[in-house]
């Protein structure tokens, strides 16, 4: 598991990759017109058919600077530029924010558009 590590005169601090990604699953979920963090919706038969699936949220750490990436499915109606700048916007503040980690940038993928069904 890779660590940022972070040293200060009261100690050590290391966060985990993990945690980043996690922090940036949840910020994208707040973004209005996101229906989910993931890599797609193929189906049963679509997940079985692909091994090596990339995961929904993935960091790289270069010289303690992040690189995100967030596989998104968006809601239909929504204009996909405009959410997927605002996913770029919260995912950054709120990554740099709560780790004191610096972020490069945060590439969005659209995986799909889904309809959202009222009950």
């Amino acid at each position: 598991m890779e660590f940022k590590n972070t040293v200060k005169q009261e100690g050590g601090l290391r966060i985990s990759v993990s945690v980043i990604e996690k922090l940036a699953k949840i910020s994208a979920m707040e973004v209005e017109g996101v229906m989910n963090v993931s890599v797609g919706s193929s189906g049963v038969k679509g997940v079985l058919a692909k091994t090596n699936l990339p995961k929904a949220v993935e960091v790289n750490m270069s010289d303690g600077v992040a690189e995100i990436t967030v596989r998104v499915v968006v809601k239909y109606g929504y204009k996909l530029p405009a959410v997927c700048k605002d996913i770029q916007q919260v995912v950054k503040a709120n990554v740099q924010t709560m780790t004191d980690i610096a972020v490069s940038k945060v590439n969005i993928i659209v995986t799909g558009v889904e309809t959202v069904t009222e009950e």
